[in-house]
């Protein structure tokens, strides 16, 4: 789940314009119900639920857990999501998660129709997680287990005696970087609430303002300080620099206040923010503060953002087939492919930002020049919808990378509550060495993680359907969460 280091590209059209009419008129081999699709990839995050479980608890199999989280430190962190397979929460991906549950919300909610409720049920358990973790001034907690011990067992949250230890950064071991991906969850979470509950929306925006704050003044990689804990997990690989802008983009957005755009304008270079414009995801925000900040100077608000657009522009071009920057390739089958594991991750991230991007050309009526070749409004939204079409089946393999979803999708994924029989069916304790039998197993999964999209196929569009491959066949948080947004939209617009 750390960064992929990328490997060369696989050979690409060698003209735009027959890549061009591909899109255009074949975006999709067969229909899809993006609707039934959104539902399930709402559902997904109850699966991954830490604490007490509400009254209104979908996932039925899932049950209470880790209800002594933070009791070591003397501290409260019950809640927030598991970020994957296994039984640890990760701060630096589960805020990522809650700014990509905002986002989808800001920009497609509209188009959510009876889902938004879920989705901003989903935000919230989220956020109400973050506001925890960021209770007292100068400390943000950012983990809560140990990662070996819990990989070294094969055992149901409910069930998992492993060490829940308690990791932090602080003034004198900074973390700018998760820090700094806290605090744009929470500003841009305020923009959701901001009409549906006032009050609680000035909470996490109030909190985002000293989160970033505690960020920009004590500055450094949290890896540094906690490398032992969450590396190679969630290693701070891209530095803190792009987190700080990310999350001074975000308070921009969400309190309008001068003093984050002169921020913005003045970190600019310092802050790197034309490096490595074709990333996006928990480790590295590039393209994701081009694309944000751009929308203002297409909208005609902000033209001492224009460097923005033209890195935004930049990002575009590198994604479309035919003038791809060398570091973006596809499967055969069509599949943007990053190397290294998880590469869904990428997939939904990067499809996030062409849609949003897109919608916001179409409203400027701008379209971006890649050398001889424009790339249209249209034309993205098709690249986009190709990539969603890819998850929910039309692929080689003719799966859907999406579970519950379709008529043949992953049996084994590398999930350990799902692997492993529910509490209500089998109560007795299951320990740490006792579940390998269930995950060495050749079963189908007994609990179905409706919503859950894996790590995905190959670089040659194959698939393993076993648990040990879990790079392949384990789900994320931040694989669905952009996911959510892109559905949304499709759903709207078939």
């Amino acid at each position: 789940m750390a960064p992929k280091s990328v490997s060369s590209p696989a050979s690409f059209p060698a003209i735009f314009a027959v890549f061009t009419l591909f899109l255009l008129f074949s975006a999709s081999v067969n229909a899809h119900d993006y609707s039934d699709a959104l539902r399930k990839c709402i559902l997904f995050f109850e699966g991954q639920r830490s604490g007490k479980l509400p009254s209104d608890q979908r996932v039925k199999w899932r049950s209470h857990s880790a209800l002594h989280d933070g009791a070591s430190a003397g501290v409260d962190l019950r809640g927030g999501y598991y970020d994957a397979g296994d039984n640890i929460k990760f701060g630096f991906p589960m805020a990522f998660t809650t700014t990509m549950l905002a986002w989808s919300v800001i920009d497609f909610g509209r188009t959510m129709g009876s889902e938004l409720q879920n989705a901003v049920r989903a935000l919230k358990w989220g956020t109400d997680y973050l506001l925890k973790a960021t209770a007292t001034n100068g400390v943000v907690y950012v983990q809560v287990g140990d990662a070996i011990s819990d990989h070294n067992c094969w055992e149901r949250p409910e069930d998992m005696d492993t060490l829940r230890t308690v990791y932090k950064i602080d003034r004198n071991h900074p973390g700018s970087d998760v820090a700094g991906e806290t605090a744009a969850a929470l500003a841009a979470a305020s923009i959701v609430f901001r009409s549906r509950d006032p009050a609680y929306s000035r909470i996490l925006l109030n909190r985002a303002v000293k989160v970033f704050r505690f960020a920009d003044t004590y500055r450094g990689a949290y890896s540094n300080y906690l490398h032992s804990a969450v590396c190679p997990f969630y290693c701070d690989n891209n530095g803190y620099q792009d987190e700080l802008l990310w999350a001074a983009a975000w308070l921009h957005k969400a309190s309008r206040r001068r003093q984050y755009r002169e921020y913005i304008i003045r970190n600019e270079v310092v802050l790197r923010a034309g490096d490595t414009i074709n990333e996006f995801g928990w480790d590295n925000k590039h393209a994701g503060i081009n694309v944000l900040v751009s929308k203002e100077v297409l909208m005609g608000k902000s033209p001492d953002f224009k460097s923005f657009q033209n890195n935004a522009d930049a990002f575009i071009c590198s994604l479309c087939p035919g003038t791809a920057h060398p570091q973006v390739q596809y499967s055969p089958g069509g599949l943007i492919f990053k190397a290294g594991g998880s590469n869904m991750q990428h997939v939904t991230s990067l499809s996030f930002l062409l849609l949003a991007y897109s919608n916001y050309l179409s409203h400027a009526n701008h379209v971006v020049t890649c050398g001889a070749k424009s790339a249209s409004p249209v034309l993205l939204k098709n690249l986009a919808r190709r990539q969603v079409n890819y998850i929910l089946g039309d692929n080689p393999m003719k799966m859907s990378y999406m579970v519950g979803y379709g008529p043949r999708y992953p049996q084994r994924i590398h999930h350990r509550g799902s692997s492993l029989p529910s509490v209500s069916v089998h109560p007795a304790h299951i320990g740490c060495k006792a579940g390998s039998s269930y995950f060495l197993s050749s079963d189908p999964n007994p609990n179905v993680l409706v919503g859950a999209v894996v790590g995905g196929p190959n670089t040659t569009d194959a698939f393993p359907d076993s648990r040990p491959f879990f790079q392949e066949s384990e789900p994320t948080t931040y694989i669905n969460a952009p996911l959510v947004g892109l559905l949304a939209f499709f759903a709207a617009h078939p």
